[in-house]
């Protein structure tokens, strides 16, 4: 008979959530990284602008300055945003890392019991073997006892 986990649905639905919770990972890992973008990109912006407002007519400057203020605060609005993001990002991994620890705990506990089936499956595979050969022996005295005593009537 071939060896059955009795937990295996346990552990296939442990498999799926750490698969799902690697999605949302993922998800999380994405939106840092757009947020990333957007600071790069936001800055980008704030280093063009500087140049434009060196090379414009300083009767512009002051156009240029409400533009930086209001570059400078998206920017901290981005960097709220990235913290949040890569706090949500470890709340994730952290998750994630329990995910695996539950399944990782179930799929040492179905290897452990395998071997304990397999251990078992060779214990009673021995066992009928240790019967065989005790019939074979046995079967082989009683032999020698009647051809021995075959001898003996014929002598």
């Amino acid at each position: 008979m071939p060896f059955r986990y009795r937990l295996q649905k346990f552990l296939e639905i442990r498999i799926r959530e750490k698969e799902a919770q690697l999605k949302v990972v993922r998800e999380a890992q994405n939106a840092l990284r757009a947020v990333e973008l957007k600071i790069n990109e936001n800055n980008e912006n704030i280093k063009m602008t500087r140049i434009n407002m060196r090379q414009s007519d300083p009767r512009m400057y002051d156009g240029f300055d409400k533009f930086l203020k209001h570059l400078y605060e998206i920017g901290e609005k981005l960097q709220t945003e990235k913290k949040e993001a890569e706090e949500n990002l470890q709340k994730q991994l952290e998750i994630l890392k329990e995910k695996e620890q539950r399944v990782n705990v179930l799929e040492k506990h179905k290897e452990h019991k395998k071997e304990e089936y397999l251990y078992e499956e060779k214990m009673a595979e021995l066992k009928t073997l240790n019967e065989i050969g005790s019939q074979k022996h046995f079967a082989r005295t009683r032999e020698a006892k009647e051809t021995e005593e075959k001898e003996n009537d014929e002598h």
